[in-house]
């Protein structure tokens, strides 16, 4: 096979990755309006033209909503997560507790041994929409919030993979949230996720996995939480070995 001289990205995408970065990150949560396209073009230093198209390539693929009047919105984590939706949308919410327990703890075990400061910020927000939304008594947008919360943590941790996943799979988290909260909120069950954000902040990555599988299904019944609990147990149990042979795999060898 021919090579072909390398070609340069065009500035269109570079644009595009920076806008689906802001999405995927939790900087843009879902149902959040995004910055106008004056506002955007003065932070990206770019045309007006580039960013037009750039917004209207990922309203396209569904990331975005564009609203006449209005503004544009975030309509979706990623390409994938309405495929993802429907692909799992009878799956046993048992199950997508479980596997939130997997990708959650782990995250939040990452995220305290690699959070930037940026990412302490960004999950102080997280978690002050998420306590306003609740006392807003409004279900819909606690669970927005909350997910938006659980999201700004797996980016802290800074794996590229993890976090595509778990954007793929954010209609399906919001899905077991709406399950687990139910259509009204009630104050019995609700569970703060300030202990998450601490061991965040102090860097104990188990202290900070075990409250992530806390928060998992807390709202619910206490069987169900009872469930995911010793799900979650299990995979930081899983993930702490893991861990460990990735760390074996980058030191060098005598």
């Amino acid at each position: 096979m021919a090579l072909s001289s390398p070609r340069r990205t065009p500035l269109s995408d570079q644009v595009i990755a920076q806008l689906r970065a802001q999405i995927t990150s939790g900087e843009w949560p879902v149902g959040s309006r995004i910055p106008t396209e004056a506002a955007l073009v003065e932070q990206l230093g770019v045309a007006r033209n580039t960013v037009r198209e750039a917004v209207r390539a990922l309203a396209h693929n569904g990331l975005l909503d564009i609203r006449q009047g209005s503004g544009t919105y975030v309509l979706a984590t990623s390409e994938l997560a309405g495929v993802m939706h429907r692909r799992f949308a009878d799956a046993d919410q048992a199950q997508v507790a479980e596997l939130r327990a997997a990708l959650e703890t782990s995250a939040a075990g990452l995220a305290a041994q690699r959070r930037t400061e940026r990412d302490l910020e960004l999950l102080d927000g997280a978690l002050a929409r998420r306590e306003a939304a609740w006392r807003s008594g409004e279900a819909e947008d606690f669970i927005q919030a909350d997910a938006a919360f659980h999201q700004a943590v797996v980016a802290a941790a800074h794996n590229d993979v993890l976090l595509a996943v778990y954007a793929d799979l954010g209609e399906v988290t919001r899905a077991h949230l709406r399950h687990d909260v139910g259509p009204e909120l009630i104050a019995e069950r609700y569970i703060g996720h300030d202990t998450i954000l601490d061991a965040i902040r102090a860097g104990d990555a188990q202290r900070a996995s075990i409250e992530a599988g806390r928060a998992i299904g807390a709202c619910g019944t206490a069987e169900a939480a009872a469930q995911v609990a010793l799900a979650a147990q299990a995979t930081q149990a899983a993930a702490d070995a893991a861990t460990q042979a990735a760390q074996a795999l980058r030191t060098p060898q005598a």
